[in-house]
């Protein structure tokens, strides 16, 4: 027993001592989707990166405008990422959302699915630029059942 105690503390100490830290970051970003023409899209997210992966959880917000026939559209995403590990950063994302579409009176409310992919380019100590491209699946009877969306954030790493 005192082998196997023995054995388990040399393995969690060796696993400690070579684990990468954990990377975390917040982005606000301004955009626009031309789905069905440009209107003004604005959000946040915050996420999580392990070298290579990294998790994110992001809010989306387009504006609605009844005069134009332009729904309003909120999405609520949880997202992988794979990216790579410099200091400008490549990634693709994945993910799934809630969402609901709004025009006027008429309301959808369901999930979906998203892609996408973008740069992370350093700008001054933890403080970058994020540039990001994604295309939203709605699933249910939304007025538009494919959304793409492009933004340009301030990006925080800690």
């Amino acid at each position: 027993m005192a082998r196997i105690t023995t054995a388990l503390a040399f393995a969690t100490m060796f696993l400690a001592a070579t684990a990468a830290p954990a990377r975390a970051d917040i982005t606000a970003f301004l955009g626009l989707s031309p789905t069905p023409e440009n209107h003004f899209l604005r959000g946040f997210s915050g996420g999580i990166s392990l070298i290579v992966i990294g998790f994110e959880f992001e809010y989306a917000q387009l504006s609605e405008d009844e005069t134009e026939q332009l729904p309003g559209l909120k999405t609520y995403s949880g997202n992988v990422l794979v990216q790579t590990p410099t200091e400008t950063q490549l990634y693709a994302t994945a993910g799934v959302h809630g969402y609901r579409e709004n025009l006027g009176p008429l309301q959808e409310t369901n999930v979906g699915v998203n892609i996408g992919g973008g740069i992370k380019i350093p700008l001054l100590g933890p403080v970058r630029v994020r540039a990001d491209y994604r295309i939203f699946q709605l699933r249910g009877s939304p007025l538009h059942s494919t959304y793409q969306c492009f933004y340009v954030g301030g990006n925080l790493k800690f």
